[in-house]
């Protein structure tokens, strides 16, 4: 199962923002998120509730991480 970790990208190094899962380990891949990344601060989203909105979101990361919904991230 894919699992997702928020990190900053700074002079060659990834600083992780939360814990890697427990038995993480092998290889990862980097996404930068770009100037269209969303601000979640502008959005009134302060840190706690965004932890407490992964929590609850995280039962449906399975599906939304199948190779066949990619389909919908198509632009």
């Amino acid at each position: 199962m894919l699992q997702s970790v928020e990190g900053i990208y700074r002079n060659g190094i990834v600083e992780l923002l939360e814990d890697a899962p427990n038995d993480a380990s092998g290889r990862v891949i980097i996404t930068f998120l770009g100037a269209k990344s969303i601000s979640l601060s502008e959005r009134d989203i302060d840190e706690q509730h965004a932890a407490s909105l992964r929590h609850r979101l995280q039962t449906f990361s399975e599906d939304w991480n199948r190779p066949e919904m990619d389909v919908y991230d198509a632009s």
